[in-house]
């Protein structure tokens, strides 16, 4: 209800959607990006005459260049704004698509996913303020959650529609076809694209130095909720990343004796978990605020009961009905990430939120970008054994989640004290 709206808030409505709508555009065709080497991992290998470690590096790389870039783009969309940032960035993801789809080597195929990592690495931060800047706080949980609903939409995309071109006619026509989808949003976007509605404008940020950009980042990670975010997207993302991303088609194929075609259903089966999940979790945080740590603990621990049923599964395969079972469940993984933005958000005034969104988006790459790395080392050191291999995905679970419940109450405690003095600034407001 709009009795429930802070001073100041942006109205929202329909023209809202239509620019914020751009943007996600924008991250859908990142996405579809950023994903498409998860279908096309075993052509991949076959291309640049590859193993497993250095398959691996094509997402790690990406990964690296993606996570190194988050703060850096948080303290740009803080200072250049939404739209500077997404064009650039749609500028540079679409190169790397189109470098992809004609390199002719493994190093320069290196250098177009790097090149698309950084691209990839302006559009969801950006995104995020954009929503912020357009829409009224108490809409924040179910705009993070239709952001990240259509990047699973991308992801499907590329999980059907590239994985079907890139079989019918070839890997060159497939990415280079694919790149055109950046010249279309990169044209939206210049026409259509604006950072806030006319009378919002952000309050004028003090120069720029190195020593505003120190104060941005410490003045971010002293809130214990931007931390606490960070740790929960770390924990909660990287098990379905790094399955869609990479190793879910060699698992699913090699491991357990499927189908390239029945492979890919389940990783559809991913991803259309994940929009309907999301749906659910963003409608409910924004009706029970306190549901974000349950919901995130639960995710984290139904992940890790079904990842292991399937390893430890008695024979060589594990049942179909099992499988299903854990893609519907790694589905949630997306949704559950995003609650992390929603413990930084609260946690920082408005213009430090590129900068926390960029110190909690961090979280989660890091943690898939040292799983993809070990999974490639350990099923090169044993011989192709996932179950060993997937293991890692356990170790990483135990760490996030002892740092969650390290700062969950002292997070709760400054969002309480910062309530307060909102509701008291508003009650003092001058007339």
């Amino acid at each position: 209800m709009r009795s429930t709206a802070l001073p100041g808030d942006p109205p929202g409505g329909r023209r809202a959607v239509a620019v914020w709508g751009i943007g996600v555009s924008v991250y859908f065709v990142a996405v579809i990006f950023r994903t498409s080497l998860g279908v096309a991992g075993l052509d991949a290998a076959d291309r640049f005459d590859v193993n497993a470690s250095a398959l691996s590096t094509f997402s790690i790389l990406q990964l690296l260049v993606y996570a190194g870039m988050q703060i850096p783009v948080g303290l740009l969309v803080d200072r250049l704004g939404t739209k500077k940032v997404l064009g650039l960035g749609v500028l540079l993801f679409t190169a790397g698509q189109l470098g992809f789809a004609f390199s002719p080597s493994y190093g320069m195929a290196l250098a177009s996913r790097a090149l698309l990592g950084c691209g990839d690495a302006m559009t969801f931060i950006s995104v995020l303020r954009l929503g912020s800047r357009w829409f009224p706080a108490r809409r924040g949980p179910l705009i993070a959650q239709l952001a990240g609903l259509a990047g699973m939409a991308g992801n499907l995309v590329s999980t059907l529609v590239l994985a079907r071109l890139l079989h019918g006619v070839g890997w060159t026509a497939a990415f280079a076809g694919s790149a055109g989808a950046g010249v279309v949003v990169f044209v939206l976007l210049v026409l259509f694209l604006k950072d806030h509605p006319e009378g919002h404008d952000p309050e004028p940020l003090p120069h720029q130095g190195a020593a505003y950009v120190r104060r941005q980042i410490a003045a971010s990670w002293r809130e214990p909720g931007t931390r606490l975010g960070l740790w929960v997207h770390f924990t909660t993302q990287f098990p379905a990343m790094v399955f869609l991303l990479l190793w879910g088609m060699p698992f699913l194929v090699e491991a357990q004796g499927l189908s390239r075609a029945t492979a890919g259903e389940l990783l559809t089966l991913v991803v259309l978990s994940n929009m309907v999940v999301g749906l659910v979790y963003g409608q409910v945080v924004a009706r029970h605020h306190e549901a974000r740590l349950p919901l995130a603990l639960g995710t984290v621990g139904a992940t890790a009961a079904l990842w292991a049923t399937t390893l430890a599964w008695p024979g060589e395969t594990a049942p179909m009905w099992l499988l299903i079972v854990l893609c519907s469940v790694l589905g949630a993984c997306g949704p559950a990430s995003m609650l992390g933005f929603d413990f930084a958000r609260p946690a920082n005034p408005p213009e430090r939120q590129g900068t926390a969104s960029g110190i909690t988006n961090m979280g989660g790459f890091v943690a898939s970008m040292t799983t993809l790395f070990a999974i490639g080392v350990l099923l090169d050191a044993t011989g192709d054994d996932y179950a060993v291999a997937f293991s890692v995905v356990f170790v990483l679970q135990a760490l996030g989640v002892s740092q969650i419940l390290r700062l969950r109450k002292r997070a709760a405690r400054r969002e309480r004290e910062r309530l307060v003095a909102s509701r008291v600034e508003t009650v003092h407001v001058p007339a």
